[in-house]
């Protein structure tokens, strides 16, 4: 038998909720199971598997042993030097400046040298999260993007930001503005294009529809240019939708791919201008909230990143 008592993270989760998180390998039938059977209790009495748990309940679990994972290591957080760019952090959120080449999570390439790891590494050193002492939660990030993009990643300290968040990005109470520079020059300075995506696995592409199509995912984006030199154009883009690769797709098929970009641009093109990578940046972030909540202090306030390597070499 093990006992567990709900914290503050853990709190405001379903029963059964919260125990698919803390058992990572259990088949959800012997759960409710437990639950039925009240090998599950909550402060000693059998429940219902929607109740909402409350910090400081206490849990009383007759789960075999092999199904409790062992103690969380560590050795990881306190050994690894966190290599973290900060734009802004309090004490419920932290947005970091992801560079070029960093994965935000583990992949089949990666698996310790990622940016939610140096969060976690950063948060443990200095004293605000300690596995050990979690049940259910850990640091997380509410947005994502490519490895080889560089920008602002939102990162949550706790469950309840992470569900905040979560539901304002889902909401589109988050707007998000990148700086890129294309090919060329845009024949309109600012436009709102709107096309269709469709997402091919394989090739880890997406192909560019002007009409709806089968699986096509609708694709808004909008645009202006800021200045122009010779051969390319520096451009902020707002997404308006969030599709794989939109940016990169969509501009392709206007004909201005991203300088760098070897997957929808050329190759010829990207070494005549010397770009290794593509020139794409999130670099800032509007909070726009539509009502009241723990984080409303965040309520319209801009997150920029000032200096975007490529923004002040414009070929």
């Amino acid at each position: 038998m093990k006992k567990v008592i709900i914290n503050k993270n853990d709190a405001g989760q379903r029963l059964d909720k919260f125990l698919f998180k803390f058992f990572d390998s259990i088949p959800s039938s012997m759960i409710y199971k437990g639950i039925r059977k009240k090998r599950i209790k909550v402060n000693g009495k059998k429940s219902d598997i929607a109740y909402k748990l409350c910090e400081g309940d206490v849990l009383d679990l007759y789960i075999n042993d092999e199904f409790f994972e062992p103690e969380k290591q560590t050795d990881d957080f306190s050994t690894l030097t966190p290599d973290l760019s900060i734009v802004y952090e309090d004490e419920n959120i932290l947005l970091a400046d992801k560079s070029v080449g960093m994965s935000v999570h583990e992949d089949e390439t990666e698996s310790k040298n990622t940016l939610i790891n140096h969060i976690k590494a950063y948060l443990f050193q200095k004293g605000e999260y300690n596995p050990e002492k979690e049940n259910s939660f850990a640091p997380a990030l509410c947005n994502r993007i490519d490895r080889n993009t560089a920008g602002i990643v939102i990162a949550a300290k706790n469950a309840m930001t992470l569900r905040i968040m979560n539901e304002k990005i889902k909401n589109r109470e988050i707007d998000k503005y990148y700086l890129c520079l294309v090919q060329g020059h845009m024949k309109e300075k600012e436009k709102t294009l709107k096309g269709y995506l469709v997402k091919n696995e394989k090739q880890n592409r997406v192909y560019y529809h002007d009409k709806p199509v089968k699986d096509g995912k609708t694709a808004i984006t909008k645009y202006k240019v800021l200045a122009e030199g010779e051969l390319t154009s520096l451009l902020e883009v707002e997404l308006l939708t969030g599709r794989t690769h939109q940016i990169r797709a969509h501009l392709a098929a206007t004909g201005h791919p991203l300088a760098g970009d070897g997957k929808y641009g050329t190759n010829e093109f990207n070494k005549k201008i010397g770009m290794k990578y593509q020139a794409l940046y999130s670099y800032k972030l509007r909070f726009n909230f539509s009502e009241e909540c723990e984080l409303s202090y965040l309520d319209k306030k801009v997150f920029e990143v000032k200096n975007v390597p490529f923004a002040k070499n414009i070929k």
